[in-house]
């Protein structure tokens, strides 16, 4: 048993990894990226380099975002607040100077580093020359702007109007620093052929919301939470519940929860049984009966699924049961599909359950 998982793989196309991004970042949509989706590519980190040089091409046109930095240094003319402990420790007094601390608007800031550094991280690997010459033109114009060690990064960002335009970039730069270069014992960095299991798997629950999003609007598509059913309202040290994807219309309610696992496989075998993972199971008929307490006295009908990814293994989960007066599927996504093919499994889906409401696209 341990053998034979340990050889089931995710199977899934490189281009599609790029769709998947795409609807997950909508700014991949647009004009200056469209041509990354008729391109070839050997593996994730050439698909990243792609992005990555296109959108910090378009930054560059539009300027690389500046901020007020502080800094402070010893100054013949005074500016901003001066330090006088400083100016006396570091004798300057002698040289004429004081020790002054000022803000300044520059282009050294947090984010611009973090796009020179994933530069520089990309180049240090082996992908293809010609990406490497796009990507150290434009290291050129980021002279001016320090280094920075992606390891201690906090990637929780606050963007807003004026740096909106870094969003996906800053993505697509924690997917490269966290989840597609690993660094070797000589300091060599190696590529990845895919993003871990991980960082796919939270890429693979966004893709699917926003897909829905975008291509259902008659559909409300959401990641909400679910409230415990509770008799007395205590809910002390209760885990918060948060479907991956609810879809709705009126009353009727489909709760997908995606699920994307590299290696182990979609099922688990037990005496020469294939079964769906069990806890996965109660996780989906916890959120269905909890989410049909909440609408109790309104007109609903609450339905689960369990999607996974699909992997190379033998047998496929692919079934629907009824517990309790609800419908709980079990389905796989086939990421190695053309992506018209993919899209059709998706809104199969959505017709399958709304019927009436949904129109395949």
């Amino acid at each position: 048993m341990g053998r034979r998982a340990a050889q089931v793989r995710q199977v899934i196309r490189i281009q599609n990894i790029y769709h998947m991004l795409a609807y997950a970042f909508q700014v991949l949509r647009e004009q200056g990226y469209r041509d990354v989706a008729t391109e070839e590519f050997d593996n994730t980190a050439e698909l990243c380099a792609a992005i990555l040089a296109r959108g910090i091409s378009s930054q560059l046109k539009r300027g690389l975002g500046r901020e007020y930095v502080d800094k402070t240094e010893a100054l013949s003319s005074l500016r901003g607040k001066i330090e006088v402990t400083e100016s006396v420790k570091t004798r300057s007094v002698l040289r004429r100077q004081m020790v002054c601390s000022y803000d300044e608007i520059s282009v050294d800031t947090t984010m611009n580093r973090i796009l020179k550094a994933t530069c520089v991280l990309l180049l240090r690997s082996d992908i293809d020359k010609a990406r490497k010459k796009e990507l150290k033109r434009m290291l050129v114009f980021f002279s001016d702007v320090d280094d920075i060690n992606l390891a201690t990064v906090d990637w929780h960002m606050r963007f807003n109007r004026n740096n909106q335009t870094y969003r996906m970039l800053m993505n697509v730069c924690w997917l490269v620093a966290k989840g597609l270069l690993q660094t070797q014992t000589d300091g060599s960095s190696r590529l990845m052929d895919f993003l871990d299991e991980q960082h796919m798997s939270r890429l693979y629950e966004k893709f699917i919301l926003e897909y829905y999003r975008h291509e259902h609007p008659e559909l409300n598509a959401s990641a909400s939470y679910i409230s415990w059913a509770l008799d007395d309202g205590f809910d002390d040290m209760l885990p918060a519940m948060k479907s991956d994807i609810t879809l709705s219309h009126r009353g009727d309610i489909l709760i997908i929860d995606a699920k994307y696992y590299e290696h182990s496989g979609n099922t688990q075998q037990q005496f020469d049984k294939h079964t769906v993972h069990s806890n996965n199971l109660y996780q989906i008929f916890t959120y269905v009966k909890n989410k049909e307490a909440e609408l109790e006295g309104q007109p609903h009908e609450v339905s689960g699924l369990l999607l996974y990814a699909r992997t190379d293994e033998e047998v496929q989960p692919d079934a629907a049961y009824h517990m309790s007066g609800n419908r709980i599927s079990v389905k796989t996504l086939d990421l190695d599909l053309p992506f018209d093919e993919i899209r059709m499994q998706l809104d199969t889906i959505a017709h399958t359950h709304f019927a009436k409401e949904v129109a395949y696209v």
